[in-house]
């Protein structure tokens, strides 16, 4: 195992479960010390605990993705207490399901607020602090199927993570000169712990949807971590501005 000295420093936003907890713990498992992040700190307790189980170090710092201030305090705290930072994992979102004849300036802030000027903001102090400190860093985003396919009644937040995608490909191009690689993945739907729950309310419509996926079966939250664990690699190295799918095919249709 490497020593303190050299492990890589990632910071993963909205880590307490689901994809964001599993990427978290498999970049523990690859290397990295972690920082995870949250509204809530001790609902991190649970990650960390997996986090130091690989050996890794493991820190808990609060984070309102929706507060310009927050996000500066975050960075500086995780800064402070790695000393640098190597990678970035933006996990924090928000999904909202209405109609959008129903839909309120309130609702369409609400969402945008987290998913894209909240990914946004983390990302430029990401990427402020990697150009200062002349490290060849990378970004990885969380984007979604729902930005590449229409669907309905989820709009605000298909048309978010389709502006992470773009987001994405504009940064690879701006800061490619730095050395700094900048990627988002978009899973399709995937059974989180609360997802699953809200699945098997209604066996008919999870049955409609999985006749949809060429491979029959949900995104795990393996699957995203393990895309994760890849773009974070120096396999990766040559690989910005993409937002790679892992859908099972769905959107190849």
């Amino acid at each position: 195992m490497s020593s303190c000295n050299e492990r890589r420093k990632v910071l993963v936003t909205g880590a307490s479960y689901g994809i964001g907890a599993a990427i978290a713990i498999a970049l523990a498992r690859d290397g990295y010390d972690v920082a995870v992040s949250e509204l809530n700190v001790e609902a991190l307790n649970g990650t960390l605990a997996q986090i130091q189980s690989h050996g890794a170090r493991g820190v808990a710092v609060a984070l309102d993705t929706r507060s310009q201030d927050s996000i500066e305090a975050c960075m500086r705290d995780v800064v402070k207490l790695f000393g640098n930072l190597d990678l970035l994992i933006n996990n924090a979102g928000l999904l909202l399901r209405k109609p959008v004849v129903d839909m309120t300036r309130e609702d369409w802030n609400a969402v945008m607020d987290v998913n894209l000027t909240g990914t946004f903001f983390m990302t430029q102090q990401m990427g402020r602090h990697l150009i200062a400190t002349k490290r060849k860093g990378s970004i990885i985003s969380i984007a979604s199927t729902h930005g590449v396919v229409g669907i309905a009644n989820i709009s605000a937040y298909g048309i978010s993570k389709a502006g992470i995608s773009q987001m994405t490909r504009m940064l690879a191009i701006e800061w490619a000169e730095h050395g700094i690689r900048v990627n988002a993945i978009a899973p399709g739907t995937t059974e989180t712990p609360t997802r699953k729950k809200s699945l098997s309310a209604d066996p008919a419509r999870r049955q409609m949807m999985i006749d949809r996926i060429p491979f029959k079966r949900f995104c795990t939250e393996a699957d995203v971590a393990g895309l994760a664990s890849y773009l974070a690699s120096p396999a990766a190295d040559y690989v910005t501005g993409q937002t790679l799918l892992v859908d099972g095919g769905l959107t190849s249709y």
